[in-house]
């Protein structure tokens, strides 16, 4: 059957066939899943494939899961699998599926299967807004809904996720109706804002988990009011007011004051005159429609008695007008006796003082009553001022500390009564004094509100107005007027009109650079010294896709063995995407190459798809292509890869020359030392110390010693070690091992190199090829093996022995023994039949052939 080494290389042919259709296989494993909860503790199992597939295993992707190869056990690893993390645009969609590859069997078959992601109730409910305000008019019926806007979120799925609420510290005034996609607050019972105008609530919401989870927020109802209340005078609010005769002009005579529980507009109330008012009151009073104030049109030169009735209505929006009366009674001239001497303590003009507020309570004057010491002084109306006596004298005083915020000027009626003959008390003398509150910077500026949010795309206009702050102060002038700032340490590309509060950036944001910029605003007024307050801006600054993915380098480079398994790992790529989302979520994809190398997106990693020969090619190039999800463009950029297939030694070396174990070649006998009689000729497939290649003549150190031939370790060139001689003529038979120098075992190949010495210088035959019987070893010792010989039949050798007993037995005989052995050796040579040329009759024929 020769060599055989035709049919073996068509079954490794038609094998590695077979194993490439296998690997280049997957199977998408519809009827294999496996069921999960998320958030499970590394080292959990979560399902086999023992009952599925034979062994061995190995799993692809081990970054949520990893796979014992022996038994097909796969088990959560030290990342656990947060299902809203991994299925963010489906977590209230019924399932979260990972699909994971491995391979499996002994033909290594890739499969696909589904890991279903389980949810568990781990994410509380939560409101975006923790306070909801609502506004509801005092007036509407029992029964009224209203829509809440403001619902929570629950990023659970299912029963975790599906959300109950309910109402705490209601009172019974509200509840709630909840239906699919909505929240309505009812009102259960009648609402009147002049009873309380406020209802703060927690509107609470639980999840359906075995656990639930819950979250609160206050519901802030403010009761709105409507016109249902109309001005009223209280039942005391008769007045009898007695004055002098000599009154002068725009002198306080009396004040009326009615109520309206109603707020704003609604409580607006207007003071007129009834149309039956005197002619004589008309001319000598003057009501202040806003606030009541009945004052002296003009001075009063009476020098008799005289009564006067004023009936005052109070009217106010769509309400019929409530009505009081005052009687002024004036008293002639001719009854004053009493004068009021007025000596100033504080600063003053023209019967006017100037007090600064929030001082404690400071003397003013003194007044002093001449005339009847029957006679007092006593203040008119509710003012923060008290009379005190003192050994005779009233000592004016403020009562507490005066308030310019509240009331910038203060009148002081101080009238002196004395009795009548009546027994009733009669007023015979009034002075007005009259007190200025001056302001001090005793109110620092107030911002509407203490923080403000606002989101702004990157990649803005410069000069982009943001936001305008506004503070005010209660103070007047110049403690009253403001002026805004940044913080020093805020960015310069931020600026505030000082003026408006118009916040600004000059320059275009990069969310890459810094995603949120906290800002200091201060406010602070002109008083001395000066006050100030702060209010802190968040300025949140929107992702857009204005980055393209990059990788690491343009160009990676990497080096893999030949022969590796299929799948095998063959380098990482580094890429990053500095955007956010989707505008920073890369899709890797290999192009323009048709090599065998697949890449995995989630971890960015090449894998082999099937064996690599260096011999067939040793170098791959191709190009990855890396894909953000930008919108309204998607980014990408590509960087090149560059394999390198490293050799191993799985090609043994190859000879070409000689072109067969029993070719021949004749050698004079007269050839000189150093001739070179003919060259071995190989060659190797592989590549480096793999590829160098050693001639070496197997045989025992006499033979070696006695041979007039030698081999050229390195070149393979035979040639005569010494001059020939007759003594060499004859058959040479060298026995070459080339071996390669291939680490760890080097592979090697065997010829026959057959050398006939004789003066004839014709074409040499061999008839048989010789035949190696030294020792199997020939890589690790090949100059101490066995000698080389011709191997003969059994019989020629008895027949030879015989011959030479003969000889000495008898010449005669000689001749006829060796005519017998002629003969005897010619027919054994016909049974035995043709031996092949390029056949190595080698005993380990299978371990040391070499297709030479």
């Amino acid at each position: 059957m020769g060599h055989g080494t035709p049919d073996t290389m068509n079954w490794a042919a038609l094998l590695q066939n077979l194993l490439l259709l296998v690997f280049l296989r997957q199977i998408t494993c519809g009827s294999v899943q496996f069921l999960v909860p998320e958030e499970r503790e590394p080292g959990t199992l979560v399902g086999s494939f023992s009952k599925h597939f034979p062994p061995p295993y190995q799993l692809l992707t081990q970054e949520y899961l990893w796979m014992d190869k022996n038994t097909g056990n796969f088990y959560t690893t030290e990342q656990k699998m947060d299902r809203e993390a991994l299925c963010p645009e489906e977590t209230k969609a019924e399932e979260c599926i990972i699909l994971h590859n491995a391979v499996v069997g002994p033909s290594g078959d890739l499969i696909q299967f589904p890991v279903i992601i389980e949810d568990i109730n781990d994410n509380a409910p939560h409101f975006e807004n923790s306070e909801i305000y609502l506004r509801v008019s005092e007036d509407v019926a029992v029964g009224t809904s209203f829509l809440l806007d403001d619902q929570a979120q629950d990023s659970d799925a299912g029963h975790n996720g599906k959300l109950q609420y309910h109402l705490e510290e209601s009172e019974e005034v509200f509840g709630l109706k909840v239906e699919e996609t909505f929240i309505m607050l009812i009102v259960k019972t009648a609402l009147d804002r002049e009873a309380r105008d406020q209802y703060e609530m927690l509107l609470v919401a639980t999840d359906c988990g075995r656990n639930p989870l819950s979250a609160t927020a206050t519901l802030m109802v403010t009761v709105t009011d409507v016109n249902d209340n109309c001005p009223s005078f209280s039942s005391d609010s008769l007045r009898n007011v007695t004055i002098p005769g000599d009154s002068p002009k725009n002198m306080l005579v009396a004040q009326v004051r009615a109520t309206d529980p109603d707020s704003g507009l609604n409580a607006a109330i207007i003071y007129s005159l009834s149309p039956k008012v005197s002619e004589r009151a008309k001319k000598l009073f003057s009501l202040d429609s806003l606030t009541g104030y009945i004052r002296l049109k003009q001075d009063l030169q009476s020098d008799n008695s005289e009564e006067l009735v004023l009936k005052v209505l109070a009217s106010g929006h769509h309400c019929p007008p409530a009505d009081t009366q005052v009687t002024v009674s004036v008293l002639p001239k001719a009854n004053q006796e009493l004068t009021i001497k007025i000596r100033f303590i504080a600063e003053h003009q023209n019967q006017t003082m100037v007090l600064p507020e929030n001082q404690p309570p400071t003397a003013l004057a003194v007044l002093e009553l001449g005339g009847d010491s029957s006679s007092s002084l006593s203040i008119e109306g509710e003012v923060p001022f008290t009379l005190t006596l003192q050994h005779g004298k009233y000592l004016l005083s403020t009562s507490k500390p005066l308030d310019y915020e509240l009331k910038r000027e203060h009148h002081i009626s101080v009238v002196a009564h004395k009795g009548s003959a009546e027994g009733s008390v009669i007023v015979s003398s009034r002075s007005v004094i009259r007190v200025l509150v001056a302001d001090v910077n005793d109110n620092a500026p107030h911002f509407s509100q203490s923080h403000y949010q606002l989101e702004v795309e990157e990649n803005n206009k410069p000069g982009l107005s943001l936001l305008q702050v506004s503070a005010s102060d209660s103070d007047s002038g110049h403690n009253g007027r403001v002026t805004y700032s940044l913080d020093k340490h805020t960015s310069a590309i931020f600026t505030i009109d000082p003026e408006t509060g118009q916040l600004c950036v000059s320059a275009s944001l990069d969310r890459e650079q810094q995603d949120v910029h906290k800002l200091a605003v201060f406010v602070r007024d002109s008083g001395f010294p000066p006050l100030e307050s702060v209010a802190i801006v968040s300025i949140h600054v929107l992702d857009q896709n204005d980055n393209a993915p990059v990788f690491l380098t343009p160009h990676f480079m990497f080096f893999i063995l030949e022969n590796v398994p299929p799948f095998t790992l063959v380098g990482q790529v580094g890429f990053v995407d500095p955007d956010e989302g989707k505008n920073g979520n890369i899709e890797l994809n290999v192009v323009h190459s048709s090599g065998p190398f697949v890449v995995d997106n989630t971890q960015g990693t090449l894998h082999t798809t099937t064996n690599l020969d260096r011999e067939k090619e040793d170098c791959y190039e191709l190009y990855l292509l890396a894909r953000d999800h930008g919108h309204p463009l998607a980014l990408s950029s590509t960087a090149r890869v560059t394999i390198f297939v490293e050799d191993i030694n799985d090609n043994q070396p190859k000879v070409i020359l000689p072109s067969s174990n029993s070719s021949c070649l004749t050698v004079s006998p007269a050839t000189v030392a150093g001739t070179i009689v003919t060259k071995i000729y190989a060659i190797d497939e592989d590549s480096g110390l793999n590829s160098e290649i050693t001639y070496t003549v197997v045989a025992p150190e006499p033979a070696q010693h006695s041979s007039p031939f030698q081999v050229n370790v390195r070149s393979g060139h035979i040639t005569t070690g010494q001059p020939l001689g007759r003594k060499d003529l004859g058959m040479h038979h060298l026995f070459v091992v080339v071996r390669d120098e291939g680490k760890p075992t080097p592979l090697y190949s065997t010829v026959w190199v057959n050398l006939l010495v004789n003066e004839s210088m014709e074409p040499c035959h061999l008839d048989k090829v010789p035949t190696w019987t030294g020792t199997r070893d020939l890589v690790q010792t090949p100059t101490k093996t066995s000698i080389c010989e011709i191997e003969y039949p059994r019989s020629a050798q008895l027949t030879m022995l015989v011959g030479v007993g003969m000889i000495l037995a008898s010449t005669c005989l000689f001749v006829v023994t060796a005519v017998l052995y002629m003969k005897q050796r010619r027919r054994n040579q016909n049974k035995r039949g043709h031996t092949e040329e390029n056949t190595i009759p080698l005993r380990l024929r299978d371990k040391y052939y070499s297709d030479v």
